[in-house]
């Protein structure tokens, strides 16, 4: 059953993919893996970034949710400010995920992530308190980490790398 709701939501997304996403599947890999692409709206201060997005779909899914990594390094409140880009999205959160939510409600709710970070669940409190009390300054910040990491193509790891 995974397999099969996997290739459909691939299949939905990819003909109509939400605004701003390119998905792609790895060479060599299986349906579980997604290769994305996220270009920020204009109106977000991570415009003009590109940014990689790994999202790996377990056996079980859609009774358990996705694990949906940043692949390019962004500073953001909800995201690790690593190479690991682990991100902390609501609607990923194992007490909160649903069998019935789909894939592109993930994409939809990340990308308005960066539009509205959610300081008061952030993984990077000092970005959070940033983000909080100097607008401007993580604003500089948010685009200096764009131009840096950010501008140029987006690479992915290797395939069966985590």
């Amino acid at each position: 059953m995974s397999t099969k709701r996997i290739a459909k939501e691939f299949q939905e997304v990819n003909e109509d993919p939400p605004e701003g996403y390119t998905i792609t599947l790895p060479p060599d890999s299986s349906i579980h893996t997604w290769h994305i692409v996220l270009a920020p709206p204009p109106s977000s201060p991570y415009h003009p970034g590109r940014f990689g997005i790994l999202l790996t779909l377990p056996t079980d899914y859609p009774f358990k949710p996705p694990v949906v990594k940043f692949v390019t390094r962004i500073y953001h409140p909800n995201v690790t400010n690593d190479s690991l880009g682990n991100i902390c999205l609501g609607i990923l959160k194992p007490d909160v995920w649903k069998p019935s939510t789909r894939i592109r409600a993930v994409l939809e709710a990340l990308r308005n992530l960066l539009l509205e970070p959610q300081p008061d669940d952030p993984l990077e409190d000092r970005i959070a308190e940033e983000y909080r009390n100097d607008r401007p300054a993580w604003t500089k910040n948010v685009r200096q980490n764009v131009q840096r990491y950010a501008s140029g193509p987006v690479e992915f790891p290797p395939t069966g790398a985590p």
